[in-house]
């Protein structure tokens, strides 16, 4: 009766402790990753869990025993890092860690779990043989007997029944390993004729859709809720070419709502899916795509640095990693939709332009202060990076416009500046430069 008795507690304080032992911290490619294990599984094995943003996702590989681990994606590091995310291929996700250190993680929770389980364990019997007045020699008796049972349950539970979770997670590299690659799901066509006199398109954010200029000639009801404006990249392209540019880009678009998925606009208009629309052009050879800023919040960004002591607080550059990496991973996923287009177009991807310069005085009215420049050019620098290594892994080609000289600052300036329509958006002459930035580098490709 007393072995059964202290079986059960051994089981209920393993349990108790798998729940309260802290997480390992393992480190590897500039990521962190906390090493615990689930709860109690009542199955003989199953998957493990990853958090990930918050969310629990059920593992890929299966681990045998009803202790399964338990990682949780702590620091995922910015720039060349998280341009890993966009990779295709076999080592196309983010790098977690060697597999080495998450097994040791692993082994170090295994331990610091039966210490913890030994404690309460102990606890719980001192505190009932206390209660029931035994003699020395029986306290120390059932104390040992608890020892042994608790280690007992801890040693079959992490070294038997799960004595294949080390080498499963030995061949862990990447998410990818972890969750799998999920199905690609294609964003169908927009209904509507084919566009076949369309020779180039262009999908993206406001930095394409050009707010704050002149305002299209007899505007639909969308162009005039996405603010398409007459001089946007797309419309000097059309002229310099002759071409038909169809310019789908709208202001407030991020990659899940507005490139691949639906937008609301100004509160009611329904904006179909950019690439939805873009596949009508069933002809065009050239498609350009400007994504990013808003998907890592750039503009709340801005504006909290500006009202703020200083741009690069704990709280702000957590803000910002969590924004980019989600980016970084619907980037991929574009990209991805991109490649199976039928025409088989060639893709450009614009970059950002830097909108401040070497010389922000002028914007101290405004809470910019020079550091403060640098540290939102630093992160623009970062976005740029997963956007240039998306685009070079995908066989697509980044461009980079320069605002070189006419920044915000400059006595010609390329950009809007604070107190405008759109601040820190091109004015006619900055999206020109766009434009000849694109012109180029489809001039240098190879015929």
């Amino acid at each position: 009766m007393l072995t059964v008795l202290l079986l059960l507690l051994a089981l209920a304080a393993t349990g108790l402790s798998l729940l309260i032992t802290p997480q390992q911290t393992v480190s590897a490619a500039g990521q962190s990753v906390r090493v615990g294990a689930t709860s109690l599984q009542l199955s003989p094995s199953g998957p493990g869990e990853l958090v990930l943003f918050g969310q629990t996702i059920p593992t890929k590989p299966q681990f045998d025993g009803p202790i399964r681990p338990r990682l949780e994606l702590a620091r995922i590091a910015t720039g060349p890092q998280v341009s890993k995310l966009v990779q295709n291929g076999g080592h196309g996700s983010l790098v977690l860690a060697v597999g080495h250190e998450l097994t040791s993680g692993w082994v170090r929770y295994a331990v610091w779990e039966t210490v913890i389980a030994t404690g309460v364990m102990l606890v719980v019997l001192a505190a009932v043989t206390g209660l029931r007045h035994l003699p020395r020699r029986r306290t120390a008796a059932v104390l040992g007997a608890g020892l042994v049972s608790v280690c007992a349950v801890n040693l079959i539970g992490f070294g038997l029944l799960a004595n294949s979770t080390p080498q499963v997670l030995d061949h862990v590299r990447s998410l990818e390993d972890l969750v799998g690659r999920g199905p690609l799901t294609p964003v169908p066509p927009a209904s509507g004729p084919h566009l076949t006199e369309v020779h180039a398109v262009v999908i993206g954010d406001s930095t394409a859709a050009a707010p704050g200029n002149a305002p299209l000639p007899n505007p639909t009801p969308l162009d005039t809720a996405c603010v398409r404006s007459v001089d946007a990249y797309a419309r000097d392209l059309a002229e310099v070419n002759g071409w038909n540019v169809l310019n789908l880009a709208c202001t407030g678009a991020t990659v899940p709502d507005g490139v691949l998925g639906v937008q609301i606009v100004s509160g009611h208009q329904v904006a179909p899916p950019q690439l939805a629309e873009a596949q009508r052009a069933t002809k065009a050879p050239v498609l350009i795509i400007s994504v990013g800023a808003n998907d890592v919040g750039w503009a709340d960004l801005t504006r909290l640095c500006a009202v703020s002591t200083t741009c690069d607080d704990r709280a702000t550059t957590a803000f910002f990693r969590n924004r980019l990496t989600r980016f970084a991973v619907d980037y991929r996923t574009l990209l991805r939709q991109v490649s199976t287009l039928p025409q088989h177009p060639t893709v450009l991807v614009n970059e950002y332009y830097d909108p401040f310069g070497p010389n922000a005085d002028c914007l101290k009215g405004e809470g910019i202060t020079t550091a403060k420049a640098d540290m939102l050019r630093s992160r623009l620098t970062e976005l740029n990076t997963v956007l240039r290594d998306g685009a070079d892994l995908a066989g697509a080609h980044p461009v980079r416009p320069s605002f070189t000289g006419h920044e915000l600052c400059s006595t010609e300036s390329y950009v809007q500046g604070p107190a405008s329509a759109a601040p820190l958006h091109p004015t006619p002459a900055g999206e020109l430069v766009i434009a000849l930035a694109d012109q180029q580098a489809l001039t240098d490709l190879p015929r």
